[in-house]
């Protein structure tokens, strides 16, 4: 198999006052927290938005392992709807000392381009650094980063900087080239 260097750059906003606003898409997009924990519609968003972006990490969990890893407290799921139809996701995942994570970000492949990004990553950003209203066993919010790299869609990084994110870490590492898994077996990405 044979691999390639891939960049992956760490960016954090240290302040709640460091998230710049997105101007709202046109149209009736919505953003909701996903409050009930669903296996199922979590692994539907993580395929359909990483298939074509090659997110092959969490492809091979059971049910019971996506079960376990949304019933963690304060793990939510903000999701971007287009008229009633999944267009993105975001998902935070608070650490220790008042650390979240958006571990996972990003919109299906037909709904990119349409300005959702932008407004889907502010949103979700801002439900980070309010996190401990919603949890109150979890720590107040200090810190929110997140990390791209050089697989992700190439509007992304421009996105992060664009909402406040300040890069404080780059890395390149050889990775086995993956398929693309595409949103599900056996599809075909145009």
């Amino acid at each position: 198999m044979s691999s390639a260097p891939v960049t992956t750059w760490s960016l954090e906003q240290t302040s709640p006052a460091d998230l710049l606003p997105a101007a709202a898409p046109e149209g009736d997009v919505r953003i909701v927290r996903a409050e009930v924990p669903s296996p199922e519609f979590s692994r539907y968003l993580y395929a359909s938005v990483g298939g074509d972006i090659r997110w092959t990490d969490r492809l091979g969990w059971t049910y019971a392992r996506w079960q376990e890893h949304l019933d963690r407290p304060g793990v939510e799921s903000w999701v971007a709807y287009d008229r009633g139809t999944p267009a993105g996701y975001v998902e935070l995942e608070p650490q220790d000392d008042g650390v979240v994570e958006i571990v996972y970000f990003g919109l299906v492949p037909a709904f990119r381009g349409r300005r959702i990004g932008g407004h889907l990553l502010a949103s979700g950003t801002a439900r980070a650094w309010d996190l401990g209203e919603r949890w109150p066993e979890r720590t107040p919010t200090k810190r929110v980063w997140l990390h791209t790299c050089s697989k992700d869609g190439e509007f992304a990084m421009d996105n992060y900087l664009r909402r406040g994110f300040k890069l404080f870490d780059t890395k390149v590492e050889e990775e086995a080239e993956v398929p693309t898994p595409g949103p599900w077996p056996g599809a075909h990405l145009a």
